[in-house]
């Protein structure tokens, strides 16, 4: 068969793409924010006369005018040993924490009136002594972000499998790395942003928000504005790129636009610019490591240890999220019989952590592939000598390695077949005649590196989600999830889930997600769970669809469902060609209204109506051809992986030049090759 292209491409490509920057009601009002210019400073008078005199501006708000409802965002995953979680107001009350934290909104009629009038809002700061590197932040003399968290310590965790001690005592070698994963921004494509309309008449909500959890930010705005959840929709239109940056509960703007809108009775639009984002969206990674492993004298693995300092932050809207990962993650694609990692989660004055790209798996794959590699040049060995030594083997599956992940659940290894990927790995980037080609490129002054990786990931966690798909009468097919989509191609993937159980073209498929009035259930779009969980509430969803579509087929026409296909969007008798009823026209059929609208339907709804006694509807029966289906794993799943890379080093100027990059990744089915390429 010929590959499936995205079907969202077109329409994205000729920039017919719907995001949040394009939703312009009439009359809608502009926000912009005053951010803190300082990393730590008490906040004194604030005085927003100017600014409210300045022309078109509508509203300027401070944490004085949000009252009761300027209260902490909710700690969304919470932890026993988060002994002291802090989460953030919409605008800052008191003090400011980090460079970028709200202090005032500003609501004008143009983007450039409300950027104008926060120039003219005149604080009085006194500024406070700050601590922004993590690795001393929990030292007795350091500032503390919040004045009552001692030694700016939000947590602390160990988890051990097996007995290290006794691994290291009887060891033949023990070596230890230090190691610094610094901070970095997610800087998706497009911005944040959102747009609120307020219905005093109906007293409902309108939401559209670049968010990867529109479900969570409905339910969410419901309770923080008094709305009954029925009375509040968000819609996550295309988003241009999340990685994590856009799940939050909330950012500041994501309460603070629609709040505005229901003062002012009139829609409110915040753009985040490119500025803003670098200091006010969450960011990722900023962890100190200090690792040892312990091997017999063949450099085979008997223990690790890790103990490691995680930068949280100003605040902990993710809990102890990312550092979890991490150490469940740690050991990797290896036989670890005895493992144990702590860790100190500390607050500083910088922006929020939260989950981002990998959420604490690439911090986690640098530290034991640092120590694989260590273990090489310490015993003169080929570092793949050393994976394939240390591998689990694909008769070591399932592989429980004794922790608990970040869902609560066992980290328990389902499949994989690592030394095959590691060899595949190597034949792709030919190994075999690397050393030749480096002499080679020394002999000529420049210097070739090789290096190579190995992970596994969790991904496919829970809770659940759900799906709703329905065949209309025009034969086309609906097939709606709450989830969002952000690039990863879910129009397509998710079309060919529910066009292969239907037999229909996956053309005939319209994906909807995202609109929280379409769908009202599920988590989101985020640590790599989408296909796993809402592909396989689809895929049930529609199973149940081709029932009913089998059922009443047979029905109608005289024959057992097992002598039926469906196909070319027809159920079809085997081996009766001409016997066939289409989609369309058993949408129409399953509506005991039959209403006939165009030809089809109204050939099916004179052909199909039969002579009958009592209800038109059977005892559990309900119209159309529609159906619901949810799922939930029972934990994750893992998949894996190795990336090899190599690099030409210039000794006289340093310059890097990527000579070659190459991955292997083991993720199972794939529905869409061109997609996963």
């Amino acid at each position: 068969m010929p590959p499936v292209r995205r079907n969202e491409d077109p329409r994205l490509l000729r920039g017919l793409g719907c995001f949040v920057d394009d939703v312009d009601p009439p009359g809608v009002l502009h926000a912009a924010i005053l951010r803190s210019p300082y990393g730590h400073a008490r906040i004194g008078r604030i005085d927003t006369s100017v600014a409210l005199a300045h022309p078109g501006v509508r509203a300027v708000y401070t944490a004085a005018d949000l009252g009761d409802f300027n209260q902490p965002a909710p700690l969304v995953v919470p932890h026993p040993s988060l002994t002291h979680g802090r989460t953030q107001r919409p605008l800052a009350e008191g003090k400011v924490c980090y460079i970028g934290e709200a202090v005032a909104m500003v609501v004008a009629e143009d983007r450039y009136m409300a950027e104008d009038a926060v120039g003219l809002i005149d604080v009085e700061w006194e500024p406070l002594p700050t601590v922004v590197d993590f690795r001393v932040a929990h030292e007795p003399d350091q500032p503390l972000v919040h004045d009552d968290v001692p030694n700016n310590i939000a947590a602390r965790l160990e988890q051990v499998v097996g007995d290290p001690e006794s691994a290291f005592h009887q060891a033949a070698h023990v070596f230890e790395e230090h190691l610094f994963i610094e901070r970095s921004c997610g800087s998706p494509i497009e911005t944040r942003g959102v747009v609120a309309v307020f219905d005093p008449l109906q007293q409902s909500l309108t939401v559209w928000d670049a968010t990867q959890a529109p479900l969570t930010i409905k339910n969410g705005l419901a309770n923080m504005l008094g709305l009954p959840e029925f009375k509040v929709e968000v819609i996550a239109p295309d988003v241009g790129g999340g990685f994590g940056t856009k799940i939050m509960l909330f950012f500041a703007e994501e309460v603070l636009v629609p709040w505005a809108a229901m003062q002012l009775r009139q829609p409110v639009k915040w753009t985040e610019d490119r500025r803003e984002h670098f200091i006010s969206a969450n960011q990722e990674r900023g962890q100190l490591h200090t690792a040892r492993v312990a091997v017999d004298a063949g450099g085979c693995i008997l223990g690790v240890e890790s103990a490691f300092i995680h930068d949280t932050g100003a605040y902990t809207p993710y809990g102890m999220v990312v550092p979890i990962i991490t150490v469940t993650q740690l050991p990797g694609p290896y036989k670890v019989p005895n493992y144990r990692s702590e860790f100190t989660v500390v607050y500083t004055n910088t922006p929020c952590v939260s989950p981002y790209r990998g959420a604490g798996r690439p911090h986690a794959c640098f530290v034991m592939e640092r120590l694989i590699d260590r273990i090489a040049r310490e015993l003169a060995l080929e570092p793949n000598e050393v994976r394939r030594r240390n591998f689990l083997q694909p008769d070591d599956f399932p592989w429980d390695v004794g922790l608990t992940f970040q869902d609560g659940g066992p980290t328990k290894y389902d499949s994989g077949n690592y030394p095959a990927g590691l060899a595949m790995a190597e034949e792709m980037i030919d190994l075999a005649s690397f050393r030749d080609r480096q002499a080679a490129a020394r002999a000529d002054h420049r210097y070739l590196g090789i290096g190579f990786a190995a992970y596994v990931e969790g991904t496919g966690i829970g809770p659940y989600e759900g799906a709703h798909v329905r065949v209309e009468p025009s034969g086309r097919v609906l097939a709606i999830t709450g989830l969002t989509s952000q690039g990863q191609g879910h129009y397509t993937s998710f079309a060919q889930i529910v066009a292969a159980e239907l037999g229909c073209d996956v053309g005939d498929v319209t994906v909807v997600t995202g609109d929280t009035s379409r769908f009202n259930w599920g988590a989101g779009t985020y640590a790599s769970r989408a296909l796993v969980t809402a592909g396989n509430a689809l895929g049930l969803a529609a199973r149940r669809v081709r029932d009913k579509v089998l059922t009443l087929a047979a029905e109608l026409l005289e024959v057992s469902p097992g002598d039926l296909e469906l196909a070319q969007g027809k159920a079809m008798v085997r081996g009766a060609p001409g016997r066939e009823l289409t989609l369309g026209a058993l949408a129409t059929a399953a509506n005991p209204i039959r209403y006939a609208y165009g030809k089809e339907a109204n050939q099916a709804a004179l052909r199909l109506v039969k002579a009958h006694e009592g209800a038109v509807l059977r005892e559990g029966e309900e119209p159309g051809l529609e159906a619901r289906g949810f799922f939930a794993p029972e934990r994750a799943t893992w998949a894996s992986g190795q990336h090899a890379a190599i690099i030409e080093v210039d000794p006289l100027t340093g310059d890097l030049r990527f000579v070659r990059y190459v991955v292997v990744h083991d993720c199972g089915v794939l529905i869409n090759p061109t997609i996963v390429e």
